[in-house]
């Protein structure tokens, strides 16, 4: 069994900044492509910053120059750092991950539970 858990969303005022974090946990053999998605209420799920293993990422335009994805491979986890946060940036953040289980021959796409991530004006 893998599980993706995630942590640090929460209330915050526009210009304030959050740090969220996704761990991998389980029989897992290797993390491959790792992401961030949201949805904001009546929107669709739309993709905020992808990292490959080898630490390659990409952006949203919405969020670029204010968000940055990182991750720890010793730890199994993804990060995402938002700054200078605006109201629109206000949503259900959830954890993406292509996972290798142990003794598996290929990688599955996993999902978070999410966490809510509220900017106020």
């Amino acid at each position: 069994q893998v599980q993706l858990v995630e942590s640090g969303g929460g209330l915050v005022q526009a210009g304030g900044s959050l740090r969220l974090s996704c761990a991998a946990r389980g029989r897992l053999f290797s993390i491959n492509d790792m992401a961030w998605y949201r949805q904001a209420p009546g929107k669709q799920r739309e993709l905020v910053a992808g990292i490959s293993r080898g630490g390659s990422a990409d952006y949203a335009d919405s969020v670029k120059g204010r968000f940055t994805i990182s991750r720890d491979n010793t730890k199994n986890t993804v990060y995402l750092q938002m700054n200078s946060l605006k109201p629109e940036d206000t949503g259900v953040y959830c954890c993406n991950a292509r996972i290798r289980r142990l003794g598996s021959e290929e990688a599955v796409e996993y999902w978070g539970q999410g966490t809510q991530v509220t900017v106020s004006s």
